[in-house]
């Protein structure tokens, strides 16, 4: 594409970044009523916020160049992850595998030297992140976000206390999954490049991102210890009455499930899988909670939308890394994370040439530590906005609290990746 269109990209992406920050200003407008409360609700959408950016940029080559170059771009662009984000969060989010990592979770608490009020919220907050390094960043999202939902989102009120947990379960989503070369969008994207296996990974950041983990999740829930313990939240959102998951069904959804963490780089197998799944879903109905198509239909729109803003960044974006000192870097890549996607941040740095063994670190240490602030930091953030923004005032998330509240882990993040790394 033409520098015109790289100019005309970013300045969409631009308004696309003041979009997401102003979904609270469109979600009470829509909640008055009136004539255009449908489109102000769609443009309360934060899931929607990006796919309509990009649509009007693909509207814009229409008219200027013709259809064919317009097709030809989007042909060019790689979709494969918000396809694979949309397959995971369907899975992760049926009834049996939530039921599985509910007995796990309920496990974990039982062992824990503490109340079990205590002990399931910073389980959920702790251990279910560092699973993502095994079964892939948005399920670990998709997982912790319905557990959170339903044990403690459910009741009305308790803003600060959503708030803070919101800030510490994105962060630790985009720090858990680095134990791992293939479970994080920012690593898996340079893994290779880079020359970094899952042995590299786990000596040179997993272990700092588990330490970063436990530290916020257990002082997050030292600080809400009042709200965990006075029997206000707490308890299931459920009142399913209906008999247990039989175990086969399961081990049936656990081979799903691993079948496409398996198949993450090959789109057509994940959704082959994905398509077998639904149908098994519903010839065993009785097992199931409704699927979460909507709303992984609705974040894949979001992520499929900054793949199309975001492929042309890179006239600015790589030059701007690349003249970067690696400590600079760290913060660069930190602070750029939040207004673009680190999986991209990362990529593009990956083309630098001449880069050092540290530069490598503190770029994807930086995208990492950063992919807590925003909706668009991390990919499987979007699923978590998902999840869980209708528990919250107006269902809408707030971007800037959000940003304050994930200020602090992430700062515990920085401080793992930097001192220990000294």
């Amino acid at each position: 594409m033409s520098g015109f269109f790289e100019y005309l990209a970013t300045a969409l992406f631009a308004l696309a970044i003041i979009h997401t920050f102003s979904v609270p200003v469109f979600a009470r407008l829509a909640n008055k009523g009136g004539p255009h409360a449908g489109m102000w609700h769609l443009l309360s959408e934060v899931e929607a916020v990006f796919g309509v950016w990009a649509a009007v940029l693909v509207a814009c080559m229409v008219l200027i160049v013709g259809v064919g170059p317009a097709v030809a771009y989007i042909d060019s662009s790689n979709f494969t992850e918000p396809a694979f984000v949309f397959a995971i969060m369907v899975v992760a989010a049926s009834r049996p595998i939530i039921s599985v990592v509910d007995i796990m979770v309920k496990a974990l608490a039982g062992i824990m030297p503490m109340r079990r009020e205590l002990a399931m919220y910073f389980v959920i907050l702790s251990f279910v992140p560092l699973a993502g390094s095994f079964i892939t960043e948005p399920a670990a999202m998709t997982l912790a976000a319905l557990l959170l939902r339903d044990a403690y989102f459910r009741r009305h009120g308790q803003e600060g206390f959503k708030y803070l947990t919101l800030g510490v379960l994105f962060v630790n989503i985009s720090i858990g999954g680095v134990l791992t070369a293939y479970a994080a969008p920012p690593v898996l994207m340079v893994a290779s490049t880079f020359g970094w296996d899952t042995a590299y990974m786990a000596t040179h950041f997993g272990w700092r991102a588990a330490v970063a983990v436990i530290i916020s999740a257990g002082l997050v829930t030292i600080v809400c210890r009042k709200h965990l313990l006075d029997g206000s939240i707490g308890a299931s959102g459920t009142d399913d009455q209906r008999p247990p998951v039989p175990p086969l069904v399961m081990a049936i959804h656990i081979a799903f499930l691993v079948g496409i963490v398996l198949s993450a780089h090959h789109m057509s197998l994940f959704l082959g899988l994905l398509l077998l799944f639904i149908g098994y879903a519903h010839a065993y109905s009785r097992h199931q909670n409704p699927l979460m198509i909507r709303e992984g239909l609705m974040v894949g729109f979001f992520l499929a939308g900054l793949v199309v803003l975001g492929g042309l960044q890179k006239w600015w974006l790589q030059d701007l890394l690349g003249g970067l000192s690696p400590t600079v870097l760290y913060w660069g890549a930190t602070a750029l994370t939040a207004v673009t996607d680190n999986a991209a941040l990362t990529y593009l740095g990956s083309l630098v040439e001449g880069t050092s063994e540290s530069w490598r670190y503190m770029l994807v240490a930086g995208a990492v530590t950063g992919g807590g602030l925003t909706v668009i930091a991390n990919a499987p953030n979007p699923a978590g906005f998902a999840i869980l923004k209708g528990t919250f005032p107006d269902g809408a998330i707030s971007p800037l609290k959000l940003l304050a509240s994930a200020t602090p882990p992430t700062l515990i993040a920085a401080t793992m990746f930097l001192i220990a790394r000294a």
